[in-house]
């Protein structure tokens, strides 16, 4: 995977659970067929969307090797490490490699609020112990820890950070981060809501939540944007943004499985202490999804747009 396949919409794929508590794989693969014909261009698993605190190691590993074996081999699998120690971070790192993972996604390190220096070196560390492409993702809203235009001079140092997923939900952060290092780094936008204002200041790709129930919209809003159909990708965003901001929420999670549940292609299931939503607050959730799928547009062809596909 080389830094140019760091583009398009990559899906924080949600885990699929049966009602005894083990992935449903079949489900898995229904999701990930839907997101292949919609035209995604990579998948990111066992991410916060994936439940990864709940995950174990070996089921961590078990969706990369079902997720290569099931994609097209032009669709990387990149796996998200949320660690607490650098030392299993590295360990997780290295074998994520051997069973053929893509790519990798780094939180910072997780319970302990690391400082600049501590953060910077935890991500050089991992660097410099595999050989997988890295995705930084820098959140500070949810996870306490914002990486700076300053850290990010240091961690350009290493030559297999290749990306950002940008979720300051500060959308004037792309423009910095180009402004400060060109094309040094893919930037991703990784805040649902703001999928159309981040690519269209330049935003290279979209790490997104509710494209694991709506595929095709996702996509299609990226490349409307992308080959400069504003006007008919704002339609989809229009339509798009209640749904949306399902994503931006604590019960998240809950949220757009509901979502996935009711397009046929995921379950409801969560991983215990989360729990399936009940009573009003689920069916305020589902009034959202219902009409959402009540008015879901017609949309244009999209698949082969490309930068020069808008007309004169």
């Amino acid at each position: 995977m080389n830094k140019e396949s760091w583009y398009g919409i990559f899906p924080a794929l949600v885990t699929p659970f049966k009602a005894d508590d083990t992935i449903d794989f079949e489900l898995f693969g229904k999701n990930l067929d839907a997101q292949v014909e919609a035209g995604i261009s990579g998948i990111i698993v066992a991410g916060s969307l994936g439940e990864a605190s709940t995950l174990t190691r070996a089921e961590k590993a078990e969706l990369v090797k079902y997720a290569k074996k099931a994609l097209p081999e032009n669709i990387p699998v990149v796996l998200c490490i949320a660690e607490q120690s650098t030392a299993e971070a590295v360990s997780i790192a290295k074998e994520a490699e051997s069973i053929g993972a893509n790519g990798l996604m780094l939180l910072p390190p997780m319970r302990y609020k690391a400082d600049d220096h501590e953060t910077v070196t935890y991500f050089k560390t991992i660097a410099q112990n595999t050989a997988l492409p890295l995705m930084i993702y820098n959140n500070p809203v949810d996870y306490k820890i914002e990486v700076t235009l300053e850290m990010f001079q240091e961690l350009a140092k290493e030559p297999n950070i290749h990306a950002i997923k940008e979720s300051t939900r500060d959308v004037s952060n792309v423009t910095r981060l180009f402004s400060r290092f060109g094309d040094r780094f893919r930037i991703f936008c990784g805040v649902d809501t703001l999928i159309m204002e981040e690519v269209m200041l330049g935003a290279d790709g979209v790490v997104g939540g509710l494209v694991d129930a709506f595929p095709k919209e996702t996509v299609a809003i990226f490349n409307l944007v992308k080959a400069g159909m504003y006007k008919e990708a704002l339609a989809v965003y229009r339509w798009y943004l209640p749904l949306l901001e399902l994503d931006i929420h604590p019960k998240l999670v809950q949220n757009i499985k509901l979502a996935a549940a009711k397009m046929g292609i995921g379950s409801e299931y969560v991983r215990a202490p989360r729990l399936i939503l009940e009573g009003a607050e689920r069916e305020k959730v589902l009034a959202i999804i219902d009409k959402a799928i009540e008015t879901q547009p017609t949309l244009p062809e999209y698949l082969n747009l490309t930068a020069d596909s808008y007309p004169a």
